[in-house]
């Protein structure tokens, strides 16, 4: 009897293992940091200088360096400006942009990206909304273009790649370019204000897409082989990623994303993953509050390492690395559009441990921010009369 009883007992434990095994396995992975319970409400300890270093930009979107120290800056209405090494703005934009550049809304130009081998190649790569030739009147895609800057003007134009479908409406559409270290390029594109589009398989709104340097698709994007999706997605679930880098340690591709009301993450892009928009947020419908889709975990679907609620509107990321401002090492630094500061984010690791807000109602709306190649930090604030400011110790 008691071999029996034993017998019995072993059984049960088996039996409650299992199951207790394939709960786990559909459990959703830890719940992200928050914001309002790591930010940092005491004044940054690290002083530092701001200068104004060029005004007179309208709504600048980007800037890049080029190899000897000019800067690159996009505006949205469709400009490309070139700054001198002592911060002189060429009154005339360059020539040779595309001709097909959409300004509507938040549409136009975007981002901008120097070739990581530019000095023996001469890539310049552009992010825009592009008019489709084939798409209905109105319609705008977020497309990928290169070219070589030959004295003011871009020539040797190529089409690399531009979404589809194409659709009408001036909302997001993502636009950042990072180049990662095995000569891929990535491209952020947003779900244009259509949300269902970010889980359609052949539909390219809503994801990051992956691009050899030259427009091929890779034959290791997670769905290449697959029928009925979208060979160039690398990422879906993506609402409208407006901020990009790659880890300076890890060579991963870190984002962060608009939410609705509430609900902007940040989150490190793997491949073939879902980052769950729609059907997870943890945002709420505008105005009325409601919840949208299922909630805040999903099975199968990723969650974020790092959620604001409000929302700041974020926009550009930069890891920093610098030798100016030492104790920001290892540090994002990213711009908030909504909240007008600039946001340090503290990691160990993949986690958020404290977010500091630095510069809040002093530079306006910040749309891009960049670690130049002297350790400083530079940012660019959007509006008709934007500028570029640079953070100097």
């Amino acid at each position: 009897m008691r071999q029996i009883q034993i017998s019995r007992m072993v059984i049960v434990a088996f039996l409650w293992g299992c199951a207790a095994a394939a709960l786990a396995s559909t459990l959703p992975s830890a719940a992200p940091t928050q914001s309002k319970d790591v930010v940092r409400q005491t004044p940054t300890p690290v002083a530092f200088q701001v200068q104004t270093l060029v005004k007179g930009l309208s709504h600048p979107w980007s800037l890049a360096w080029l190899p000897g120290g000019d800067m690159l800056i996009t505006e949205r209405e469709g400009r490309l400006r070139r700054i001198s090494r002592d911060f002189q703005l060429d009154p005339r934009p360059i020539e040779g942009l595309p001709a097909d550049i959409v300004v509507d809304g938040q549409g136009g130009l975007f981002d901008v990206a120097v070739h990581p081998d530019h000095v023996r190649n001469g890539w310049i790569y552009l992010a825009y909304a592009q008019a489709p030739k084939d798409g209905p009147p109105g319609a705008s895609a977020t497309a990928l273009v290169r070219a070589r800057l030959q004295g003011h003007r871009l020539v040797g134009l190529q089409n690399l790649f531009a979404m589809r479908p194409a659709s009408r409406g001036g909302r997001h559409f993502g636009g950042r370019i990072v180049f990662d270290r095995l000569g891929h390029v990535f491209l952020t594109l947003g779900d244009r204000g259509d949300e269902e589009r970010a889980q359609k398989p052949l539909d390219h709104a809503g994801s990051v897409i992956r691009l050899h340097d030259d427009g091929r698709v890779p034959t290791s994007n997670p769905f290449v082989q697959q029928a009925k999706q979208m060979p160039e997605v690398f990422s879906r679930g993506n609402r409208n990623i407006q901020g990009a880098a790659i880890h300076p340690q890890t060579g991963e591709l870190w984002s962060h994303e608009h939410g609705p009301q509430g609900g902007d993450e940040l989150n490190i892009i793997r491949s073939g993953r879902d980052y769950g928009w729609p059907t997870i947020t943890y945002g709420v419908n505008y105005g009325t509050g409601t919840r949208i889709g299922v909630g805040t975990h999903q099975t199968g679907m990723e969650q974020p390492l790092h959620v604001w609620v409000p929302s700041i509107a974020p926009s550009g990321l930069a890891f920093y690395e610098g030798n100016a401002f030492p104790a920001w090492r290892g540090s994002l630094l990213l711009g908030a559009l909504r909240g007008q500061s600039l946001v340090r984010l503290v990691l160990e690791g993949e986690k958020v441990v404290a977010e500091e807000r630095l510069l809040t109602q002093q530079v306006g709306r910040i749309r891009d921010v960049r670690v130049g190649p002297d350790g400083l930090v530079y940012l660019l604030s959007d509006s008709p009369d934007g500028a570029l400011w640079r953070l100097k110790p």
